[in-house]
């Protein structure tokens, strides 16, 4: 696969791989942990060299999932993961805390989870207001002169709150949820990142599923499914939003492709230094989703997604109200 470089020269494949959803939020969790380690593994072996997880995911236990799967191709692979809740040792969620200590704190106890010697990116997860961002990236300074972290990242944040802490440490990438049906960074926050020579992550670039074109308005989500509490995802706003997912389904027609990777494709010809990271529990589809960094839409295909993107609109909060707040909306 490609290689992209994000902010401060982390080379990585031109798409990621999300590993939340191997521990939570989709659902029941997968029984074989040998199945997810054979995935992790098996994308390596496809040109994967960037993976994503945090500590909240589980909580604790995707690190671990990460770490011994990509244990023997640990020089081969960018691992990225994140602090930024106050997690208790079991597992409960007590909100955020980006205190300095804390940090370090948290920085070991990834280490020791992943198995590594070093986080390649390091990731506050949320935007904390309580603790002075200036704070927060002289803590990572600090961990990277200790050789404990290799590059600093944020999540959801936005442009004026993003200059504060490049302008203490350098910010190699900015992950948030960016696809055809979230693009709220393109007004202010890319504009941003191109001026600072900050790469950009977006999660959820396929849309939790949707822009697939495997969810519509008649699917059932199980009880533990995260997008039963989204209201995007309620099923009028499916069947109001799917005229989103059948232009896709129009434009990967004409080059036999999916909806899946035309919403990729698109994603990547934005900029060149935009790295998504879908996530999945097969490789099948990872298969396909690797495949759109092969695909080559025309400028004409671009316009027609990107306007009639706009025209279209999309109907429902990408979070609840909860999450709205979190990431300060």
């Amino acid at each position: 696969m490609d290689t992209r470089t994000l902010g401060q020269g982390l080379e990585v494949s031109a798409i990621g791989l999300g590993c939340m959803g191997m521990s939570q939020s989709y659902g029941p969790n997968p029984g074989d942990r040998q199945e997810m380690i054979g995935v992790l593994r098996g994308a390596v072996d496809r040109g994967v060299t960037f993976f994503d997880t945090a500590e909240v995911y589980g909580p604790f236990v995707n690190e671990e999932l990460v770490g011994e799967a990509l244990a023997p191709v640990r020089d081969q692979v960018v691992i990225a993961t994140k602090f930024g809740f106050d997690l208790h040792a079991d597992g409960s969620h007590h909100g955020l805390s980006s205190r300095p200590e804390h940090i370090k704190e948290v920085a070991d106890a990834s280490l020791r989870r992943l198995g590594i010697d070093v986080i390649d990116l390091f990731y506050q997860h949320r935007v904390n207001p309580d603790v002075p961002i200036e704070d927060v990236a002289g803590a990572v300074a600090e961990l990277v002169a200790a050789g404990k972290v290799r590059h600093f990242g944020l999540s959801e944040a936005g442009p004026a709150t993003i200059r504060r802490p490049h302008a203490v440490h350098p910010v190699t990438a900015l992950q948030s949820e960016y696809s055809l049906w979230t693009r709220d960074p393109e007004a202010a926050v890319l504009p941003t990142l191109a001026e600072l020579g900050i790469g950009f992550v977006p999660f959820s670039p396929l849309g939790k599923g949707f822009l697939t074109g495997t969810v519509d308005a008649s699917t059932s989500f199980t009880e533990k499914d995260i997008r039963t509490t989204i209201p995007r995802f309620t099923e009028e706003n499916r069947q109001a939003n799917q005229a989103l997912v059948d232009l896709a389904a129009e434009v990967a027609s004409r080059h036999a492709a999916t909806p899946a990777q035309v919403a990729l494709a698109w994603l990547l010809a934005q900029q060149p230094w935009i790295v998504p990271i879908p996530g999945t529990r097969r490789l099948s589809r990872l298969e396909e989703n690797i495949g759109a960094a092969d695909l080559e839409l025309t400028a004409q295909d671009l316009a027609d997604l990107t306007s009639a993107a706009d025209r279209i609109g999309v109907h429902g909060n990408r979070y609840n109200d909860a999450g709205m707040r979190m990431v300060g909306l």
